[in-house]
């Protein structure tokens, strides 16, 4: 697997308005490598091919733009490997732990990272910031709130204030995504919803999850209406 890179640019072209492809010439191999539009922005323009060193020579002195070094993500699928690269390690973190998520994909988590840095992105996740998310181009009001609870205990990992990646407390990280959709759907806050997923038990299916989370959020929704029970038939 590759996780560096150094070497000088000399191809790009643009993929929409959040990705970017670059060609990285590295010691005359041209590496095909999928960037954020706003890291492709500061590479300058592509420059020439690197000249392969002649030993009969004297060294010559650089020229041409300086080299790029990226932190680089080696994404495999389906018999297709697919280069992603960073500005620095961070970076390269905040979109692996993005992937992580119910339902993002590279193409999202890349559009994610290019919008919002790493630091950033901890705040947003941290203050349950639904509006910033939506600045991503491709992300509704629904899959901003699922991923801010999916988050919520991943992103702490960039400064060490969370459990680790995957590890949901309350519930099976598959099954977090989809619950924190249903709940959403239902009206009830990321706070709440939060809350909810926290204390529900650590195996079920998602059927018995959805009643658990509204059984623990029953008393809060109950405040809210005024004292008043939810409908009969309602889950749980």
């Amino acid at each position: 697997m590759i996780g560096y890179l150094r070497g000088t640019v000399i191809e790009r072209r643009s993929l929409g308005d959040t990705a970017a492809e670059i060609v990285l010439d590295v010691g005359g191999v041209g590496y095909r490598v999928h960037v954020s539009a706003r890291l492709a922005g500061s590479l300058g323009s592509p420059g020439p091919p690197t000249a392969r060193p002649n030993p009969a020579q004297a060294p010559q002195p650089p020229s041409g733009p300086p080299p790029v070094e990226l932190s680089v993500h080696t994404h495999v699928r389906e018999g297709a490997i697919t280069l992603y690269g960073f500005a620095d390690s961070d970076e390269r973190r905040a979109f692996e732990i993005l992937l992580g998520a119910h339902g993002v994909g590279p193409a999202l988590a890349l559009a994610i990272v290019s919008v919002h840095g790493p630091d950033r992105l901890v705040e947003i996740v941290a203050g349950d910031d639904v509006e910033a998310l939506t600045l991503v181009p491709g992300v509704g009001r629904k899959t901003a709130l699922r991923l801010l609870v999916d988050l919520k205990s991943r992103f702490g990992e960039l400064d060490g204030s969370a459990a680790p990646a995957g590890v949901v407390p309350g519930g099976p990280a598959s099954s977090t995504g989809e619950l924190a959709e249903a709940l959403s759907q239902l009206g009830y806050a990321p706070d709440e919803i939060r809350t909810a997923v926290r204390s529900l038990p650590t195996e079920g299916s998602l059927e018995e999850l959805l009643r658990a989370a509204l059984r623990e959020l029953a008393p809060a929704a109950g405040r809210r209406a005024g004292g008043r029970l939810p409908p009969r038939g309602h889950p749980g």
